[in-house]
C-alpha cells in the first residue's frame, strides 16, 4: 500500500491523547490525528468523537523526516464530496452537514410582555455579575 499524502486510508483508533489520536494502518503503521483534524467543529473532548478500537477513514497529510504519519479524519470525511463528481459545479454545490455546535437554543418570545421580561432577566443577571466583581475589586483595594 502506498503511503503518499492526499490518500484515503482506512485505519483503527489505538489510543487516544488530550492532543490527538493515534490510529493504526495497514503493514503496521501507526499515524497522528491532531485534535484539531477530528471534526470541523471546536472538539474540547476528543472521547466525545472517538474510542478505541473504532474503525475510521483518514487522510494523509503529510509524513515527516523521522517517518511519522500525520492524518486528518475531518478532511477524509470532506473529500469525497468534493471529488465524487469532477463535472459538478464547485460554487453553490451542496456540503455534507457541519456538527451543530452546542449552544443552548433559546426560542423566542412570541409577545413584546415576553421579550421585555427576558430582556430584563437578562440583564439583571448581568448587572448582579457586574456587581459582584466591584465588589470583589473593592475589597482587594482596602
Amino acid at each position: 500500500m502506498e503511503f503518499t499524502p492526499g490518500a484515503i486510508l482506512e485505519g483503527t483508533v489505538r489510543s487516544i491523547a488530550a492532543f490527538g489520536a493515534f490510529i493504526n494502518l495497514p503493514e503496521g503503521k501507526t499515524g497522528l490525528v491532531h485534535i484539531s483534524e477530528v471534526s470541523s467543529a471546536y472538539v474540547t473532548d476528543i472521547h466525545q468523537h472517538l474510542t478505541e478500537g473504532q474503525a475510521v477513514k483518514v487522510k494523509l497529510l503529510n509524513t515527516d523526516d523521522r517517518g511519522r504519519l500525520s492524518l486528518s479524519i475531518k478532511q477524509a470525511e470532506e473529500c469525497p464530496a468534493a471529488a465524487g463528481n469532477s463535472n459538478a459545479p464547485r460554487r453553490g454545490a451542496e456540503r455534507p452537514a457541519r456538527p451543530m455546535s452546542f449552544q443552548p437554543v433559546r426560542s423566542e418570545p412570541e409577545s413584546f410582555e415576553e421579550k421585555l421580561k427576558q430582556f430584563m432577566a437578562d440583564s439583571n443577571s448581568k448587572i448582579s455579575g457586574v456587581r459582584q466583581y466591584e465588589h470583589k475589586t473593592r475589597s482587594r483595594k482596602r
